[in-house]
């Protein structure tokens, strides 16, 4: 595993042990407890005793893509949003985050509507949760399914993932590249962002054009803002050091070591993580979306990023 001996696993530590957290609760096949159990006599500021932990307790396994036995694949980003915004409709912000609505947590309906069906047709009335400036932000944190809310008064409103309409995904940089509105170079969040500043008139049309909508819920109020949203395995993502995986290629809760470079750039990103997350558009065995975290500057690097990469599960012995 090439930077191996490089990497600071003390960094990855806690992210491990929110993932024993969970393994010990799940029944499975792989016998997690037992080395989740050894674990608790390794010292979290001793790299090199974490090290040793996991070249004796795991055996390393390649991942490579069934349908093609190529060991490499796509690596992409994700992140937190943090917006500015308010829990009530203000002239500064316009732009509404929904809860489920309520005739749906009893019965949705089959087929739910599209995202512009919805937004025409009232049902979403009664159901917002907070409300921001920018549509195309507020759309990108539906894409990512949680976020923050930095209200007036200072609280941090954080919201989670709550459901969907169902509906296929289709993605906004497609749609534009379908009609050269953008470049291949462009087609990242921030290229999206600013063809919509460019195009005000036009942009609820892109925004229909996904017809997949998500619905959030605000998370308890003693959730610290300093961690990361749950990811699939119910456990906090750590920045840097939690991935979004295939199930079917492997088990949730998983060490796996991650070998790609930094967005647009050739420097090495070699790091042990741990598969807390998944995620529909994550499909295959090399695959991974990459946490880097909550804010601005996390959504410039997940946004920018889609780098070639190699993977390698770690598995008790």
């Amino acid at each position: 595993m090439p930077g191996w001996q490089e990497d600071e696993l003390t960094q990855a530590w806690p992210a491990w042990l929110k993932s024993c957290e969970a393994l010990r609760k799940r029944s499975s096949e792989i016998d997690w407890r037992s080395v989740c159990a050894q674990a608790n006599s390794v010292s979290g500021r001793d790299g090199q005793a974490i090290r040793k932990y996991f070249e004796a307790n795991f055996q390393v396994f390649e991942v490579r893509n069934s349908a093609t036995g190529n060991e490499s694949g796509l690596i992409t980003g994700y992140y937190e949003p943090v917006m500015n915004g308010s829990q009530t409709r203000t002239a500064n912000y316009t732009v509404p985050l929904y809860g489920l609505p309520t005739a749906w947590k009893s019965a949705k309906p089959n087929p739910a509507p599209t995202r512009a069906e919805l937004m025409g047709s009232g049902v979403l009335r009664g159901s917002e949760l907070a409300w921001v400036q920018d549509p195309v932000a507020a759309a990108f944190m539906q894409i990512q399914g949680s976020g923050k809310i930095r209200l007036e008064d200072g609280r941090v409103l954080r919201l989670g993932y709550a459901g969907t309409n169902d509906q296929p995904f289709k993605s906004f940089a497609q749609w534009l590249l379908d009609r050269k509105e953008i470049t291949r170079g462009e087609a990242t969040m921030q290229g999206i962002s600013a063809w919509a500043k460019r195009n005000p008139g036009r942009v609820e049309e892109m925004l229909n054009a996904n017809s997949r909508f998500v619905f959030f819920k605000e998370l308890p109020g003693n959730v610290s803002a300093d961690l990361g949203p749950n990811g699939a395995l119910g456990v906090p993502l750590t920045s840097e050091r939690s991935i979004a995986i295939d199930l079917k290629a492997m088990p949730l809760g998983a060490p796996v070591f991650l070998s790609t470079t930094k967005p647009l750039s050739s420097q090495a990103l070699q790091k042990l993580v741990m598969a807390q997350d998944t995620g529909k558009a994550i499909v295959g065995g090399v695959r991974a979306d990459y946490y880097w975290g909550s804010g601005d500057s996390a959504g410039e690097l997940a946004g920018r990023m889609k780098q070639d990469g190699k993977m390698w599960l770690l598995l008790p012995r």
